[in-house]
């Protein structure tokens, strides 16, 4: 990898930059504020948003930033699930994933180099509930307060109680699958490990 390379991770999940700096990285945030839609298969919205953030941050980008964009939707049957716009609707997505099977879809979108085409994926992991009783969502929702959560949850802390088990990737449903994003990478000859500073990664 070339050393001289940056990181810019174009979202304001605090949640996609604690995964990156946990790996030793120096990350830059620049929220894209691009328009997504949801009005795709949920496979083509994850890749569409992703690509639109990427592409808006890498047009004031410098030719040694590397560009991270990611986005996430829950998949319950043929619905998607976004972020929920009250406490109400988040309650009512947690009671329609209470001991159901639900997929977690990330599409991830990377500006490696300047005037080449973004490297893209998507990463789909299978979330099971456990059942969840009335009380356990009122204390999960007050507690969490998961507005800026797709599906209205999140699987750390309180959150590591509502699943009972997954199919895949454990990361993506954190919001940024790093495996795939190191393929991704790899495509741009730009190496994860190589670019970890060891004394700023964090593990338990």
């Amino acid at each position: 990898m070339l050393m001289s390379k940056s990181f810019v991770l174009a979202s304001g999940s605090p949640r996609r930059k604690a995964l990156l700096e946990d790996l030793g990285l120096d990350i830059e945030v620049r929220v894209s504020n691009a328009d997504e839609i949801d009005h795709l298969g949920p496979e083509a919205v994850v890749l569409h948003n992703a690509g639109l953030k990427c592409d808006a941050v890498a047009q004031n980008a410098s030719d040694d930033e590397v560009i991270i964009a990611a986005d996430t939707i829950v998949v319950l049957g043929k619905q998607i699930l976004g972020k929920p716009k009250s406490l109400d609707e988040a309650k009512s997505m947690l009671r329609n994933l209470s001991g159901n099977t639900h997929r977690v879809m990330t599409g991830v979108a990377v500006r490696g180099e300047v005037g080449q085409p973004n490297g893209v994926g998507v990463e789909i992991t299978e979330v099971t509930f456990c059942p969840l009783s009335e009380k356990d969502i009122e204390t999960f929702v007050q507690t969490v307060q998961p507005l800026d959560r797709a599906g209205a949850y999140t699987v750390d802390g309180p959150g590591s109680l509502l699943v009972a088990g997954y199919n895949g990737c454990y990361y993506n449903v954190l919001g940024l699958p790093l495996v795939r994003l190191q393929a991704i990478l790899h495509h741009f000859d730009i190496d994860l490990f190589n670019a970890m500073d060891p004394k700023k990664t964090r593990f338990l």
